[in-house]
């Protein structure tokens, strides 16, 4: 399929065929990922991992030396409690 990207406001854009969408399991408002590769502009489905993380696994994989000092971020405000 041939194709021309076109201006649309201020962006560019290429009109995508219903047909087209569908065969890749897109819809409106899906979210996909813009890559290059060797030169070509491949455009995959995105879908966000939600969950599957535990914070004490992410923390250890941080480097050994990885201690980043304390900061202050100033008095409270409003009707914080510190």
């Amino acid at each position: 399929m041939i194709s021309r990207v076109q201006k649309w406001g201020n962006s560019q854009g290429l009109p995508l065929p219903k047909a087209l969408l569908a065969e890749a399991g897109l819809r409106v408002g899906s979210e996909v990922e813009l890559v290059v590769k060797h030169g070509a502009l491949v455009i995959t489905p995105f879908q966000r991992r939600r969950g599957g993380h535990h914070l004490r696994t992410l923390v250890r994989r941080l480097p050994a030396a990885s201690n980043p000092p304390e900061w202050e971020s100033g008095p409270p405000s409003g009707r914080e409690a510190w």
